[in-house]
């Protein structure tokens, strides 16, 4: 009976083993880094970006981080830190990988101290806005973002910060990651503030 009972255990660990890449392969994520280079990504602008400890790391210059692939129907997923004056953001749907703007692509933000907070952390510029505005700075944080057709939902650390918005222009196009320049000063130039870190960021297209 003993020796039954160790027979069954065995192949019920046998059997989750052989399922377990399954599972993972049916859940549909995949890794947009792979936590030691730029593979799959391109460098546009002056931002300093540099791998360090598993993370990708800008904390200096404008400047993106630009997928070589294109996604329309999406979910992503990104972890990330910043310093509270950051300027930095995720930018959906680019539709020109040699000009990155929220105008010709999708600018989910991530910039606490944003002089106008309507469409800082957590919103998408021009399209979705929060209030309140969430803080991001000084911890690590998730950012889920669904872009399915016509419409956008951006989920915070489990707080949906837009919900539903919708926007038609870009069906499609690059996912790019941002470090900004920061405030201008009284002679209109912009300073670097802060630094952004990303370590994790993964995509299940839908």
């Amino acid at each position: 009976m003993q020796r039954r009972s160790f027979n069954l255990a065995v192949a019920a660990l046998a059997g989750g083993a052989a399922l377990g890449p399954a599972r993972a392969q049916q859940a549909g994520w995949t890794a947009l880094f792979n936590g030691t280079g730029f593979e799959g990504w391109d460098k546009l602008g002056a931002a300093n970006w540099r791998v360090e400890e598993g993370m990708l790391v800008a904390d200096r210059g404008n400047g993106f981080l630009v997928s070589q692939a294109s996604y329309g129907d999406f979910e992503l997923r990104a972890e990330f830190w910043v310093d509270t004056a950051t300027n930095s953001g995720i930018f959906i749907r680019a539709t020109d990988p040699a000009t990155i703007t929220s105008a010709n692509g999708y600018e989910v933000n991530i910039w606490d101290e944003r002089p106008e907070p309507k469409y800082g952390t957590g919103a998408i510029v021009d399209v979705g806005a929060v209030d309140p505005m969430p803080k991001a700075g000084g911890r690590w944080n998730t950012f889920e973002i669904t872009a399915k057709g016509d419409r956008f939902t951006v989920v915070l650390n489990g707080q949906k910060t837009v919900d539903g918005a919708r926007d038609a222009k870009h069906a499609s196009g690059r996912i790019a990651l941002q470090h900004g320049d920061g405030l201008k000063d009284d002679k209109g130039v912009a300073n670097d503030r802060g630094v952004v870190r990303f370590r994790k960021v993964e995509i299940r297209t839908l």
